[in-house]
């Protein structure tokens, strides 16, 4: 049984074509360890060099799913370049956690040497009481993405939808603050219960650790949190799930679309050259990885004076633009630079709650509306079926 398999999911392969280079994966030597099991589960790894079309991850998924005899595919996606180098030697993987509570804060602070593991790559597994998973990414920090997200999650909260905001930012969990909610949460029947406010539900690692507590993981426990916030706290039935991610192309990135089927990305930049050239790659990692990216919003665009009412771009201009151009997706929005949007979320107290009459709230929520064209809620989805 399993050499008949084997024999059908490499044939299945062999069907699959590399562009780049004009023949099959196979012969491009991109798959590897495929490995089969009696009840029909598969298991291969897949090597992508910088040039290669991220969505061949997603069609050997789905090619190999459609194989008589396939109960469930896992494909480990891995660095080709990287391939080559020598392997580190493994070290002990951290052990099960005993309780929710402990499950969502495996270690405070440094990690012992002895507990860093290199551990192989989960199988994503799907939440589908989340709805529609959506990450909130940069490339680089001060860019306005916690904003963006925060404002996002309260102006879909208030168009009706089910809304659910995880703060994956674990080295500046800035959700709380900006929410005006900061508390511990609690825990009943094994399940974290999320905090909320203005009728988001939202779960932090800044609510559990100390305001002035490093934050100082690397990947296997950054992928025990962002695993944990998924499948331990008590979410509900959502229509769209936020994750508010860290600056970067880094191990939290990687650790969600490794813990979840992630709906889409929006990559928020500013005008300047430099923001959204760092911006780039962040949208370039979540395409190598077949997350599709569903638009560019690009903040603090521009200045609208109080007593002419002219636009001044004050930061420059077009680099929102030209990056949805370059990686062929909208451009979402444009948020006008505006105080209130600091202050307000300093004190808790978001642009579309505090002053939602203002230019960049309005504009925050045609973002919303906008989001919601591309990802329907899932009453819509239902209804259309």
């Amino acid at each position: 049984m399993t050499a008949n398999l084997q024999e059908r999911v490499t044939d299945a392969l062999s069907r699959i074509r590399n562009t780049r280079v004009g023949t099959n994966v196979l012969e491009a030597e991109m798959i590897r360890d495929i490995a089969t099991t009696t009840d029909g589960k598969v298991r291969l790894s897949l090597f992508l060099s910088a040039d290669d079309d991220a969505t061949v991850v997603r069609e050997v998924r789905q090619t190999l799913q459609q194989v008589p005899g396939v109960t469930d595919v896992r494909v480990d996606v891995k660095d080709a370049s990287a391939a080559r180098a020598p392997a580190a030697s493994p070290k002990q993987a951290l052990g099960p956690p005993k309780s929710a509570a402990s499950r969502a804060l495996p270690v405070m602070g440094q990690e012992p040497q002895s507990q860093r593991a290199a551990v192989p790559a989960p199988t994503p597994i799907a939440y589908p009481h989340l709805g529609n998973i959506v990450a909130i990414s940069s490339g680089k920090g001060g860019v306005g993405k916690s904003t963006v997200a925060a404002n996002l999650a309260i102006a879909l909260a208030k168009q009706g939808a089910r809304v659910g905001l995880m703060d994956a930012d674990i080295y500046g969990p800035n959700i709380p603050r900006m929410m005006g909610v900061n508390a511990p949460p609690p825990v009943e029947n094994e399940k974290i219960i999320p905090l909320q406010a203005y009728g988001v539900k939202i779960m932090s690692l800044g609510f559990m650790i100390e305001r002035d507590q490093p934050a100082i993981w690397r990947g296997p426990i950054i992928m025990k949190i962002i695993t944990q916030f998924l499948r331990d706290v008590q979410w509900g039935e959502l229509d769209y799930f936020l994750v508010d991610m860290p600056p970067g192309t880094g191990d939290a990135q990687l650790s969600l679309v490794q813990a979840t089927m992630v709906h889409g990305a929006i990559i928020v930049t500013t005008p300047q050259e430099v923001a959204s050239g760092d911006a780039l790659r962040g949208a370039k990692m979540f395409q190598r990885v077949a997350v599709p990216v569903l638009g560019v919003v690009e903040n603090m665009s521009y200045f609208i004076c109080p007593h002419c009412e002219h636009k001044h771009r004050i930061f420059g201009e077009g680099g929102g633009k030209n990056l949805a151009e370059e990686l062929d997706v909208p451009l979402l929005g444009e948020i006008p630079f505006f105080s209130g949007v600091l202050s307000g979320g300093d004190r808790g107290e978001p642009i579309v709650v505090s002053e939602p009459e203002t230019p960049a709230a309005k504009s925050l929520y045609d973002l919303a509306g906008r989001l919601t064209a591309l990802l329907p809620r899932r009453e819509a989805v239902a209804h259309r079926s």
